[in-house]
């Protein structure tokens, strides 16, 4: 069940750059380590509905339903393109002022939450990956298909939060280096909403 070649795998899965990802380092130099961390927190929690639906068979009436897929796509492309929108709008994104004030971590964790939420690639993705480390059932020693997906899926939240924290951190390392340039600023501001936007595009124009 947990394998190194899972393991493996999901750890290049969690690496691999998405909206998550471009939200958590976004947040990281913004607003330093701790926002980062519930940032990390509110993209882990936004995976929960996609591996439920994978786990209680729901994912299979989304890879069937156009309507049900095209319904939550489009949701999820219209809040990337409103996060690309606010990021290029907001001038005081990256500016470095100590006693600024920050968004509430609730803030944060909520925008995290709806940008894993409504893409749903997450489910149908969880529904091809998960299925290939469940061991049948049929001796003593094996558990249920069901228990050893929650298991999976639990190992697969655990290293998306750690590796969402180490991003966040390392983009707070660079914004602590980098950034007191105004032209970096306006540069990083407007390279994550071009992120968002094209993040958007990409899902707008998939199938399923």
């Amino acid at each position: 069940m947990i394998t190194l070649e899972f393991l493996i795998t999901s750890l290049v899965i969690v690496l691999i750059p998405g909206t998550g990802v471009v939200f958590t380092i976004s947040t990281g130099i913004a607003q330093g380590r701790r926002a980062s961390v519930y940032a990390a927190i509110g993209c882990t929690a936004g995976i929960v509905p996609h591996l439920l639906a994978t786990v209680l068979g729901l994912a299979a009436v989304m890879h069937t339903s156009a309507l049900a897929f095209a319904a939550l796509k489009y949701a999820g492309v219209a809040y990337l393109l409103y996060l690309a929108l606010m990021t290029w709008r907001d001038k005081t994104a990256f500016v470095i002022e100590r006693n600024s004030a920050a968004r509430s971590p609730r803030s944060l964790m909520i925008n995290a939450v709806l940008l894993n939420i409504l893409n749903p690639k997450l489910t149908i993705f969880f529904l091809a990956f998960l299925p290939q480390f469940v061991e049948p059932a049929g001796g003593p020693a094996t558990s249920s298909p069901l228990a050893q997906m929650l298991v999976l899926s639990g190992v697969f939240m655990a290293m998306t939060f750690l590796v969402f924290v180490a991003y966040g951190f390392l983009a707070h390392a660079f914004r602590l280096a980098v950034i007191e340039s105004p032209r970096v600023q306006a540069w990083l501001r407007r390279s994550f909403a071009a992120a968002f936007a094209a993040l958007g595009a990409n899902l707008a124009l998939s199938e399923r």
